[in-house]
């Protein structure tokens, strides 16, 4: 039975009436000030432990961004994508996650491979070329790093099918049922992959949450040129709901995160999320953001970081010391020479290695071509060794 939206009347329990009738537009719990304010269908209660978590997971994601950044200014990478401002939106969608849940991300989730466990400094090996991503995305349920704009929605898309063919999906058992979630940013939203991928998951009811950073700049290119209404608001005419969050309030993106999650799990369908943030860094290293962007906007969104918000709550409720603050830096600074020196040490690899992960099992007609490669190598070996 659906009610006057069109939309069943769990959509209408899990995400209440007031996103369905475009307002309050923006999910905040957490204000700039850091004031914590409720919100009638997103509202969540945290532990002290919660929100230290939360805290640490951004100064340590922002650490990595910021020397990942130095190191390619010296020339030990050869791009980075740099996620300063996002941590918010990340950290909050990463700690949203249950062990089962798979991540399908394009190539500026740090933060979100913080929290699945993987190691930042095979970020850092992707972006040095030494290798594609030298994590197992089976042991982190993390995919690896999608380049071409938009493809990982279909692929996430496709994942979540799977899923609900397996069994995976509304048995009511916590631990067994599982969801996908798909990044991907606002310039992402106008390819057709992406679009492509909403249609499939509406058609199937797939369970998969598209998870949009919209920080406003496709690379020089305003949102304004890019959508007449606010993103979240497309996802109805695909039929599925969408949310608009503070994608700087870590609060309120793991609340709706986590809903839409549990939506998805649960036999729902999909679900937009559309995390309002700002990209206070270039669109990477090779990005010069002054050239299309005024500095009063930078400067009027530096007010609304994610970081300092959560800090000021934690402050003014006792939550933290001067001891906690201690321990903390001496972590990002330790993590800071991990990557600094581990990124130096990273081996170059093999020739060969490029045949390795194109099939599960290599083919003979491909094997052939390994072998063929293997012995032209060979050969300079042979002729250094006559000389």
């Amino acid at each position: 039975m659906s009610d006057a939206s069109g939309f069943g009347p769990d959509l209408v329990e899990v995400f209440g009436p007031s996103q369905q009738d475009g307002g309050p537009e923006l999910v905040q719990l957490l204000t700039p000030e850091g004031e914590r304010v409720h919100h009638p269908d997103f509202d969540h209660d945290f532990t002290a432990d919660q929100l230290r978590g939360f805290h640490r997971d951004m100064v340590l994601t922002r650490r990595i961004d910021t020397e990942a950044t130095a190191l390619q200014r010296h020339g030990e990478l050869g791009i980075w994508a740099q996620l300063l401002g996002q941590e918010a939106a990340q950290i909050g969608a990463g700690r949203a996650l249950r062990p089962q849940d798979y991540v399908f991300p394009t190539y500026r989730e740090h933060g979100v491979a913080w929290c699945r466990g993987v190691d930042p400094l095979q970020l850092l090996g992707l972006f040095r070329g030494v290798d594609q991503g030298s994590w197992d995305p089976a042991e982190n349920n993390f995919g690896l790093y999608t380049i071409v704009i938009g493809a990982q929605v279909l692929h996430a898309t496709g994942y979540a099918m799977g899923m609900q063919r397996d069994g995976v999906v509304g048995t009511g058992d916590p631990d067994r049922d599982a969801a996908v979630i798909a990044h991907f940013g606002d310039g992402a939203s106008s390819q057709g992959d992406v679009n492509e991928g909403f249609i499939f998951a509406a058609s199937y009811n797939a369970p998969v949450v598209f998870f949009c950073q919209n920080n406003q700049w496709a690379i020089s290119e305003p949102i304004e040129r890019q959508s007449r209404i606010p993103l979240y608001q497309r996802a109805l005419g695909f039929g599925f709901p969408g949310v608009r969050v503070d994608g700087n309030d870590v609060l309120a993106t793991y609340a709706v995160t986590k809903a839409a999650l549990q939506r998805a799990r649960d036999g729902q369908g999909p679900t937009f999320v559309e995390a309002y943030t700002y990209r206070m860094g270039a669109h990477t290293t090779t990005d010069d953001p002054t050239r299309y962007r005024l500095s009063d906007d930078l400067e009027h969104w530096k007010l609304k970081d994610p970081i300092a918000r959560l800090e000021v709550y934690l402050r003014r409720n006792g939550l933290v010391d001067d001891a906690y603050f201690a321990d903390l830096k001496a972590e990002a600074d330790e993590l800071g020479h991990h990557l600094r020196e581990g990124c130096k040490a990273l081996p170059d690899p093999s020739p060969l290695s490029v045949f390795d992960h194109v099939y599960t099992e290599i083919t003979d007609e491909l094997a052939g071509q390994r072998d063929t490669y293997a012995a032209y190598l060979e050969s300079f070996e042979t002729e250094g060794a006559h000389r």
